[in-house]
């Protein structure tokens, strides 16, 4: 195995001991996504032009995701549990639909906007290599979570 999949996977478990002790979430969040920093940097091998043009958009992207992704939609489907839907009206049900499907089509034009950024500092090489990376990470986090939740 390679020093450069080593290095990540290794910091990756010893942060992950760090954050599996403290119940905050941001800081989790934090410490998730600075694993995450380091592990696409080694994966991507940008260059220092690179680097410097795609980390300011790429955080905003992510940030931007996330608050999409788990503020706005969190709290959509909190209405949905099992009790709380039952006793909806059908206006009030319509209303939530079109939150949900305006908040999807965010999603779809922050994706859109963020991969046409990101043509113009990085070969498509590179853009699926981020792609796959990013999957590789998510799946290397929730193996890592599952894991630890098995013990």
């Amino acid at each position: 195995m390679k020093i450069k999949n080593i290095l990540p996977l290794l910091m990756f478990l010893i942060s992950f001991s760090f954050y599996a002790q403290n119940d905050k979430v941001d800081e989790k969040r934090e410490k998730i996504k600075a694993y995450k920093v380091s592990f696409l940097t080694t994966e991507l091998e940008l260059t220092s032009t690179e680097a410097e043009k795609f980390w300011p958009i790429y955080n905003a992207f992510d940030d931007k995701q996330y608050e999409l992704r788990h503020e706005k939609m969190k709290t959509y489907l909190r209405k949905l549990d099992d009790d709380k839907i039952n006793s909806i009206s059908e206006k009030e049900a319509a209303s939530l639909l079109y939150q949900i499907e305006s908040t999807d089509k965010e999603l779809y034009l922050l994706r859109e906007k963020y991969m046409s950024n990101l043509k113009k500092i990085l070969s498509a090489k590179k853009i699926l290599k981020l792609k796959k990376s990013e999957d590789d990470f998510n799946r290397k986090l929730l193996k890592q979570y599952r894991d630890k939740a098995g013990k």
